[in-house]
This record gives C-alpha cells, sequence and structure tokens, in this order.
C-alpha cells in the first residue's frame, strides 16, 4: 500500500485551490455566509449557491472556469451534530465549477491527477472507489481510461442530481477505503460497501455533470450550456491525511475540544462517549457562531439570528453537563481565529468583538435557563401531584426549544423525580418544527432554467456617464423584445430592451439606482424613454425602453440622461460613503455595510452594529459628515488592480464581486471605497446633510434614512413651519420658548391628572361600599358580583384590593364598560384557593359573555372583550359556576 501524507486542514485546501488554479480556474473567496441578493437561502448552505448567477446565465464570469473553497452551513439536522462522524453545522466545500466550458473528458483526468498524483493528494488508487449513474456511458468509460479498476467502479441508480425544476445531470462519487479497522458493519451487511451507510468508505467528492434542464412538464432537454459543479468536503479529507477516526481529532476541531478539556470539571475527551458529543457539539457550535457572526448575522428571535441563538444555548447546556456553570464560549473566539487564520484572517482581527456578542448572549442565557429550570421544576411538581408521573411531550418541546434543554436534560431531571417523558409527542413536535423550517428558506431552492437571450451577446459597450450625460451618436448594436432578440420594435412591442455601443446610462449597481433619460432620432424627436438600466449577462448596460416610435438595429441616436435626477442621485451616493466612514469612526470598526439604496430624493443605508445607537452617537455621526462636506474635499476616482486598491486602504463591500481592475473612490483623507458608482467632484456640492431616521430592520441589522442638498433644506423648513405652528398655537412670543411652555402645560396636566385619579377613587370607594353590601351564597362559597361604572381595569383591580384586605366574601366577580368595550375581574380568597377554585378557571367560563378571553394567577384573573351588553349575563355565569 502506498504511504499516505501526511497534510493539516490549511495545505489540503491550498494544494485544493492551487491545482484548479494552475489548470485555468480563478480562484474564488470564500462568500460571506448570510447571501448577497438572493432571497432564497438562510444561508450559504454550498460552494455551488455561490455560482448560481453564472450558472443560470444571467451572468457571464470572467473566467468561465472557477474553483472555491466556500464556508457553509446546513442547520436541519442540529440535533445530529456531535453525535455522528462527520456531521457539522457549518463546514468548508472544495469545489472547481466550469460555466459552458469543460465537460466530462477533462474533470474525470483532472479528479484523478489531484487525488493520486505524488505532487498533489498522493492517494493510493486501490483505496478509491467511484459511482456513477448506470446510463452515463461517457463518465463510466472516462474514468476506465484514466485507470480505476472495472471493480472499483459501482453503478447506483442515486447518481443522479435533481433537485426539480432547474438544471440537473448524472454525477459521480469518490470514496476513500480508510481500511478493515475503520470497518463497522459485518462482512455481510447490505451497506457494507461504498455508497452504504458505513465508516469504512468515505465519500469526499461528488462531481456533478449538470447537463439537462429539468422542465415544467417533466422532461429533460439537454442545456444550452452544459455546466461542471463539484463538492469536496474539507473536514472529511483532512481527517484521511490526519488519519482521525472522525472529523473532530483534527486540527480544525482539536485545540477547540482541548480548550474544552481546561474550563470543563475535570472532563477529558474520549474517557465518556456522552461526554464526547458534548465537547462536539461545543466545538462544532462555536465554528459556526463565531463566523455567522463575523459575517455579520447577530442572535435573535427569527430567522438566522434564531440558529445562532439556539447553537449558542445548545453549546452552553453541553457545556453544563461537563461541569462548566460560567460563560466560556466568548473565550473560544480567538482560538477559531487562530485555527482558520490562513484563509479566513478577518475572524482573528474581529474577534474582539465577536466575542462580545457571544458574552452578551452567553449572560441574557443564563437568566433564561433558570427561567427553564423553574418550569421544569412546576412540571415535575404538577406531574406527581396529578399523579400523571409524566412530563408531557409539548413541555419537553418548549423546554428545549425556548429554553434550550435537550431531552436527554429534561429526561434526566424527570428521572431524578422519578417521572418520565413523553418521548413520542417530542418527537412529534420537533418533526412540525423542521418541517415548518425546510418549508421556509433554509434550502438550496437551486438555480433557475437557464436563459440565453443575452449570454452569448459580447459586442462591447462602453459606460461614459462618469464624464458624460449625453451622448449624441450612440450605435444601437443589441435589441430584444417579448423575449426575443430582433432587427426592429416599435410602440406596441413589450419588454423593449436596447444595447449601444456607448451610453452615458448608469445601469443599477451598489444600491444606485439606474438612470432615466430620453432617446432621440437624427430628426430630435423623441422615440423612447429609457425607465431602467441593469447589467446584461456580459455586463453591457442594458436599456428597458418604453418606445413611442420604432427603433432599429443599426441606427443611430442621441442619449440623453436626466440630468437633475442624476445629479441628486450623485450627491446621495457620495453621502452614503461619509456615513459608512463615520459610522465606523464613531461605533467601531465592526460596523459593516449591510445594503443600502441611493435615490433621487433620499439615500438608506443598512449596517451591521450589535445594539442601539443612541441619539448622541447619532449626532455625532451626522456633524461628522457635515463636518466633510464643509471643508471642501475633493473627491477623486482612480482605477487599478485589486491589489493596489488594498494597499490603499479602500474598504470592500463584498469581495467576490471585484474583478481584476476596481475603481476606487477617495474622499481626502476621510474615506477610500472601492465604488462604480457616480459621485459629486467636491463634498461641498453635497450642502447638507441630515439624518431623517434611525432604526433596527433585523436582527443586528440597523438602518439610517438621510436626505442632502436641497431634500435637507426642504426637510428642516417642514420642521421649522411645524415648531412655529406649534409656537402659535402655545401663544409664545418666540420658537425659543415653546420647550419651556410645553414643560408648564405637562406639569399642569400631571397636576389634573392626579386630582382626576383622587376623584374616580373616591367614586369607586363609593360604589364599593353598595357593591360590597350585596353578598351571595353558592355551593362552593360567597359571592359578589356586581357591574361597576369605573374607568377601566387599573380601578377593578384597586376595588379588589380593598375586597381582599377586607375579606368580604370568597369570590369576587366585577365587570365594567367604557368606549364599546368590556373588561372582567375575577379574585378568589386565599382559602378557597387551597381548596382547588382558580380564578383562571372562572374567567374563562364567563369571559365568552363579554366575546372575549383573558386568564392569570388563581387568585386574580382577569378579562377583555368587544361586547358590554354581555356584562350581566357574565356575572349569571358566574354563580352558575360557582353552584356547580
Amino acid at each position: 500500500m502506498k504511504k499516505l501524507k501526511k497534510l493539516n486542514s490549511a495545505q489540503v485546501r491550498r494544494m485544493f485551490l492551487k491545482f484548479f488554479e494552475e489548470h485555468g480556474h480563478k480562484v474564488m473567496p470564500s462568500a460571506s455566509l448570510v447571501p448577497v441578493n438572493d432571497p432564497t437561502l438562510l444561508w450559504i448552505n454550498s460552494g455551488v449557491a455561490t455560482m448560481k448567477k453564472y450558472f443560470d446565465g444571467k451572468v457571464v464570469p470572467e473566467n468561465p472556469r472557477m474553483t472555491s473553497s466556500q464556508k457553509s452551513i446546513r442547520t436541519n439536522d442540529i440535533e445530529n451534530v456531535g453525535k455522528t462522524a462527520r456531521h457539522h453545522t457549518m463546514f468548508e466545500m472544495l469545489g472547481n465549477f466550469s460555466v459552458g466550458d469543460y465537460f466530462k473528458n477533462e474533470v474525470i483526468p483532472w479528479a484523478w491527477e489531484l487525488l493520486t498524483s505524488d505532487k498533489w493528494f498522493g492517494f493510493d488508487p486501490k483505496r478509491l472507489y467511484i459511482t456513477y449513474y448506470p446510463k452515463d456511458h461517457a463518465a463510466y468509460n472516462k474514468w476506465r481510461e484514466v485507470g480505476v479498476a472495472k471493480d472499483h467502479l459501482i453503478p447506483d441508480e442515486d447518481n443522479f442530481w435533481d433537485i426539480g425544476q432547474g438544471p440537473s445531470g448524472p454525477d459521480t462519487e469518490i470514496f476513500y477505503d480508510r481500511g478493515q479497522e475503520f470497518n463497522n458493519l459485518p462482512e455481510d451487511d447490505p451497506e457494507n460497501y461504498p455508497g452504504g451507510e458505513n465508516e469504512r468508505y468515505l465519500e469526499i467528492w461528488n462531481i456533478v455533470f449538470s447537463q439537462f434542464n429539468h422542465t415544467p412538464e417533466d422532461t429533460y432537454e439537454p442545456l444550452p450550456h452544459k455546466n461542471i459543479d463539484t463538492g469536496m468536503g474539507l473536514e472529511r479529507v483532512v481527517s484521511i491525511f490526519e488519519n482521525a477516526p472522525t472529523n473532530f481529532e483534527t486540527d480544525l476541531f482539536l485545540p477547540l475540544i482541548h480548550q474544552t478539556e481546561k474550563f470543563s470539571d475535570h472532563k477529558k475527551y474520549g474517557a465518556n462517549k456522552d461526554d464526547d458529543v458534548q465537547f462536539k457539539i461545543i466545538a462544532d457550535h462555536i465554528r459556526t457562531i463565531t463566523f455567522a457572526i463575523g459575517d455579520g448575522a447577530l442572535p435573535s428571535n427569527m430567522g438566522r439570528g434564531y440558529v445562532i441563538r439556539r447553537l449558542l444555548r445548545r453549546a452552553v447546556v453541553a457545556g453544563k453537563k461537563l461541569g462548566i456553570n460560567k460563560p466560556f464560549l466568548y473565550q473560544m473566539v480567538p482560538t477559531v481565529g487562530k485555527i482558520m487564520e490562513d484563509y479566513y484572517p478577518e475572524v482573528l482581527k474581529n474577534a474582539d468583538y465577536i466575542a462580545s456578542v457571544v458574552k452578551s448572549e452567553e449572560d441574557r442565557f443564563s437568566s433564561t435557563l433558570n427561567g427553564g429550570l423553574n418550569l421544569l421544576n412546576n412540571v415535575i411538581a404538577r406531574a406527581k401531584k396529578d399523579g400523571t408521573n409524566q412530563i408531557d411531550g409539548k413541555t419537553a418541546f418548549k423546554l428545549y426549544d425556548t429554553y434550550g434543554f435537550p431531552i436527554e436534560l429534561t429526561k434526566e431531571y424527570a428521572s431524578d423525580e422519578g417521572l418520565d417523558v413523553d418521548e413520542k409527542g417530542f418527537e412529534a413536535a420537533m418533526t412540525e418544527q423542521q418541517n415548518r423550517a425546510r418549508n421556509a428558506r433554509d434550502m438550496d431552492n437551486g438555480m433557475g432554467v437557464q436563459t440565453d437571450l443575452w449570454t452569448d451577446f459580447k459586442e462591447d459597450s462602453k459606460y461614459v456617464g462618469y464624464t458624460d450625460l449625453t451622448v449624441d451618436n450612440a450605435k444601437v448594436i443589441g435589441l430584444a423584445h417579448d423575449g426575443k432578440q430582433a432587427d426592429s420594435a416599435d410602440a406596441d412591442d413589450k419588454d423593449v430592451e436596447v444595447i449601444f455601443d456607448v451610453t452615458p446610462f448608469y445601469a443599477e449597481m451598489g444600491g444606485q439606482v439606474a438612470d432615466t433619460g430620453d432617446i432621440i432620432d437624427n430628426y430630435g424627436k423623441t422615440v423612447g424613454r429609457v425607465v431602467d438600466v441593469q447589467h446584461a449577462p456580459n455586463q453591457q448596460n442594458l436599456h428597458r425602453v418604453k418606445l413611442t416610435a420604432p427603433i432599429k438595429k443599426g441606427a443611430r441616436y442621441k442619449l440623453v440622461v436626466d440630468r437633475i435626477r442624476h445629479l441628486k442621485i450623485e450627491k446621495n451616493h457620495t453621502a452614503t460613503h461619509l456615513l459608512d466612514q463615520a459610522l465606523r469612526n464613531v461605533l467601531g470598526g465592526h460596523t459593516q455595510q449591510a445594503g443600502s439604496l441611493v435615490e433621487e430624493h433620499y439615500l438608506r443605508f443598512d449596517f451591521n452594529h450589535f445594539g442601539q445607537v443612541t441619539n448622541k452617537d447619532l449626532r455625532t455621526v451626522e456633524k461628522m459628515v457635515n463636518d466633510q462636506i464643509w471643508k471642501e474635499i475633493p473627491v477623486k476616482t482612480v482605477e487599478t488592480d485589486i491589489d493596489s486598491a488594498k494597499e490603499m486602504g479602500a474598504i470592500a463591500l463584498f469581495s467576490d464581486k471585484y474583478g481584476d481592475r476596481v475603481r476606487v473612490v477617495k474622499i481626502g483623507d476621510f474615506n477610500t471605497e472601492f465604488c462604480g458608482g457616480d459621485h459629486v467632484k467636491n463634498t461641498n456640492e453635497l450642502g447638507l446633510f441630515k439624518i431623517v431616521s434611525e432604526g433596527g430592520v433585523g436582527a443586528g441589522i440597523r438602518r439610517i434614512e438621510a436626505v442632502t442638498s436641497s431634500d435637507a433644506y426642504k426637510f428642516l423648513q417642514k420642521h421649522d413651519d411645524l415648531l412655529s405652528e406649534t409656537a402659535t398655537e402655545l401663544k409664545t412670543a418666540q420658537v425659543k420658548e415653546v420647550p419651556h411652555q410645553v414643560a408648564a402645560l405637562q406639569s399642569e396636566l400631571k397636576t389634573a391628572l392626579k386630582k382626576s385619579d383622587a376623584l374616580e377613587a373616591k367614586i369607586a370607594a363609593q360604589q364599593a361600599n353598595n357593591v360590597f353590601e350585596n353578598v351571595q351564597n353558592t355551593k362552593n362559597g360567597s359571592l359578589i358580583a356586581a357591574e361597576v361604572k369605573v374607568a377601566g381595569m387599573g380601578q377593578l383591580r384597586q376595588l379588589a384590593d380593598n375586597w381582599r384586605v377586607k375579606k368580604l366574601s370568597d369570590v369576587l366577580v366585577l365587570g365594567t364598560a367604557n368606549n364599546g368595550k368590556a373588561n372582567l375581574l375575577v379574585a378568589v380568597s386565599d382559602d378557597k384557593v387551597k381548596a382547588g377554585l382558580k380564578a383562571g378557571d372562572l374567567i374563562k367560563s364567563i369571559a365568552k359573555a363579554i366575546n372575549g378571553g383573558g386568564g392569570g394567577r388563581p387568585n386574580l384573573a382577569q378579562a377583555g372583550g368587544k361586547n358590554p351588553a354581555g356584562l350581566q349575563d357574565a356575572l349569571k355565569l358566574a354563580k352558575e359556576y360557582l353552584n356547580k
């Protein structure tokens, strides 16, 4: 047998990328885990997820050959993490991709070369097995041609990649034989083969031959362009090179496991299977949490934030099982950063910020965990009292889902008290939640059916809008309407799209909206209006046009951008750069742009930030932006290579959208950013910057809306007018007196309200004397029931307090009507509560009379409804209830 190389994770990753780079591939950076412009995904969950725009033909890549090591998150089966050898919530997928370039004849020999050549991985060919789709004779023949033995080629009907409508095709999977020592099944077990469920034969690579469109009619048509999509799990391959029993005994996880050992109560990894599960959970989850927060997601109760919160709580509970009772996960963030520093240096760079978020969430969970324990103790006490001796499945799931208690922990607590848990009910609730999750967004909806309307159109189109807003002699080089290319179009045609050889119209990109304007013929007649501009697959500016007269391919026209609108957009775009930098300066370097919209009359800027933004911070940010405007700083642009731009300190928003040549916008020494948009020549053109609003729009995402120039003036003028109107209403001579006058009115109002409350209390007391005199006898004790005229529930509770102090009856039922609504209150004496009478049960039985509902404690409950006419019926129902 050939001796196995010793490679660590960084070496494996680099070797894979270098191999394909030497074979003409462009190395693509690992994109953010938070998808950009893809609402179908909760997380980036595979390497191909970042390539969808290329595979469906919306964008033609600079190089049709690409390779990447893509961090990915999949969360459908969190419960299995720690219990299996290779299940992770975050993993890295090594892949190589071809968009209409090479196919089986190239990718199969390359795969074999990478795997077996001594220059690269150097695996023993005898240890490699390949499965293939039985009808894919071309793949079988190519594997044989490169030297794979017949008995190492296994046909498998499952080797066909198909997720419904869209690209599909056969695939081939490569397995590594780890040897008999890893065999966990009997020799005659039907799963004991490459491709079966076993530990001996480890799947390391899947190569998909994407060659068909799966149509809505359920047929398979050849794709206009055949593609290659491959995926190799880094963690799995590293486990082979490091001869690790599972992925967790590799350099990607062991440092985290050893750090956890130090935090634990003398626990050691490998000494106890149950403890090992907890070590694995912690190591896996802290990696995912660290990377997710580093990419801008933050803990919350929704979407991505909920995933982070759930993982963190699961890791904390795992720590408690190892005897760790203090916050510890935040201390592991730098360890994750050091492990991944070779390819992800930004994690270590932002470790302090990420750790602060994790620490805050750990502290928050401490109180939540205590709340879960309180609930569990109450449930145990009730189960003992009721004689059921069981914790029901829904409660067990609530403990798991809301408080982070795994079912095993609930079973442990229950067992200590002589109880069991309804595990079937728990599993039913779990399945219901998983189905909801799968039906939501955490799945790859694949690529859309390929379209080649503009994919093969490669004629050059030059954008000159940075300097010119009018072009006198632009030639129509591309024309389409109704989804087909054409030589002409007229006013009756739909979906008219035009490409000119030169254009002043900006195509929407980077948050900046597209230009609008007119198309004029040689006779000075307007033939159409440009209503939108997008990028064609080969990056030409694609004009969407509303025609008023015919337009022809090959003809020349005058193009005129709406100048006033364009200049306003320019001002707002420059303002977003100033705002971005000011936020970083004031709130911290962790703040990143999470989206923007640059319109004619306002700008919208989304950014990552953990916590609130104070009014003081907002004022500081606003002043900082205006200071740059009033300093009259020249705004300069330069086109350079990406490495030089980074040396200049240019801020990159999404690294995967930049080509080899980039445009950098520099605002003095204040701000330098990658940007392909339009900007002013000097900051003084903005005139004035004013923040209109700020607030949260998602988990850890804040949004600022602002205006500049004349729109800022109009905003301030409107506020000035409102203040002047207020001064007039308050009869103050000067606007500056308004705050003082408002304070005086508030003081007077406060005094008047106190007098009103006192009078209402006096009236309520007088009513109480009359109400409390009417005591009725029932089978379950004495009852006072009456409808009273008071201001609302607050005064009903005040009457109940008086009743309880004076011990006037066993039960009190009061109702009142106000503004078309009804309120009911039920109070029960302590003696009757001990006897089993509960206010909550009584309120539920009578609230239906007022078309309402309610609840509360055993001694006090309340309800609201929309039927005041039913109050008397409710009082009658109360008496009937007590006479049962």
